[in-house]
């Protein structure tokens, strides 16, 4: 195998790839990026058997093959060498040579015929989003996925098509994000759970244009996203998700509306009494035309007061300020509305047309203030 292309190809192209290559596995063929030129295109893999990515880069095939190449080392000689032209071509099936003007490094490969293609996906059953719908939807409810593979359902995000709505839901045990997104068509009920760290990756990847696509489609046990010259297959996490609609009352005895950038701003101010890893408290005082927030820890103690529209009762009520943050930014509305029921129901910000649903638990303060 002999080609030739410039480094910010190339660079580009492992850059991506690169996000399914596993910090550890006893399998050294996945710690590879698969160079394939054996057609008339040149494509990069990477796969750790739970994700799996390629893309296709431009470049000249001066002599078709195939090799796979340790990624670490790979990345690493492409991301210093000049920005010129790299020549990459194969010395038996055990050496690669790699040549960019004067510089020259010689690496051990391996033969691409043990490394784990992508699995074959029939692409019959797709929808289509924007490249910055998807971004952002990811953006507005990966936050709220738990960290800890204690509960696997967790770990994922249910994406739930329903004729012409996508619906992205996460959740954590102490909060709920809910996203609906209206698509271009219609189509056929779907309901899967998508690994949490593939949506980081894609969203890492993808430009975010409005204008460019993305196809994503589905099989019984993976999920496939394509956009550009990308393809990015997953494997779903199995199991039915929890049944939320049950959690999702509309009733309430407290409703706030509140200018959402003074909100932030205040909950953010109030966390620098906060150390890393304290679980104090923010305690709201809802009253009948003003929000106090109070707050205090071993730093000192802080209130302030802001300006709101009231309906129903007043209520006293506390939350871990980093779940309220964590919401607010990544609603983009001037105002927003709260709703409660008493001080130990969950709280809800929504909008009207309930394209946005974030639930958050309170916290029991007596104790803690």
């Amino acid at each position: 195998m002999k080609i030739i292309c410039t480094k910010s190809n190339l660079a580009k192209g492992v850059s991506i790839v690169s996000k399914a290559v596993p910090s550890k596995t006893t399998m050294p063929i996945l710690e590879c990026i698969l160079i394939d030129a054996s057609m008339d295109i040149i494509k990069l893999t990477a796969n750790d058997m739970e994700l799996g990515i390629e893309t296709s880069i431009d470049g000249e095939i001066i002599e078709r093959g195939i090799i796979a190449l340790n990624a670490r080392i790979f990345s690493e000689i492409v991301r210093k060498l000049p920005d010129s032209e790299i020549v990459i071509e194969t010395q038996g099936e055990s050496q690669a040579l790699i040549t960019c003007e004067k510089a020259k490094f010689n690496i051990a490969a391996q033969p691409g015929d043990d490394f784990s293609y992508l699995p074959a996906v029939e692409k019959d059953d797709f929808i289509t989003v924007s490249e910055f719908t998807l971004k952002e939807v990811i953006r507005q409810t990966i936050f709220s996925i738990a960290d800890s593979d204690t509960n696997k359902m967790m770990t994922g995000e249910l994406f739930e098509i329903d004729n012409n709505i996508l619906k992205v839901v996460s959740l954590d045990g102490h909060r709920i994000s809910i996203r609906k997104i209206e698509l271009k068509d219609s189509y056929s009920p779907k309901k899967v759970i998508v690994p949490g760290k593939t949506l980081q990756e894609i969203s890492k990847i993808i430009g975010g244009e409005a204008e460019a696509d993305v196809d994503i489609s589905f099989t019984k046990n993976h999920i496939v996203f394509e956009f550009d010259r990308t393809v990015v297959v997953s494997r779903l996490i199995e199991g039915e998700y929890f049944r939320i609609d049950q959690m999702l009352s509309s009733d309430y005895e407290t409703k706030v509306k509140i200018n959402k950038r003074e909100f932030l701003d205040c909950i953010d101010r109030a966390t620098l009494l906060v150390k890393e890893g304290d679980k104090k408290p923010i305690i709201i005082d809802i009253r009948d035309e003003s929000m106090e927030f109070k707050i205090k820890s071993q730093i000192g103690s802080m209130d302030e007061e802001i300006i709101c529209v009231k309906e129903g009762k007043d209520l006293l009520i506390g939350f871990n300020p980093k779940f309220l943050i964590d919401a607010l930014r990544v609603i983009d509305d001037e105002e927003v509305d709260l709703y409660f029921m008493n001080a130990k129901a969950p709280c809800f910000i929504k909008n009207e047309e309930q394209s946005y649903i974030y639930l958050i638990l309170p916290v029991n303060f007596n104790a803690a203030v």
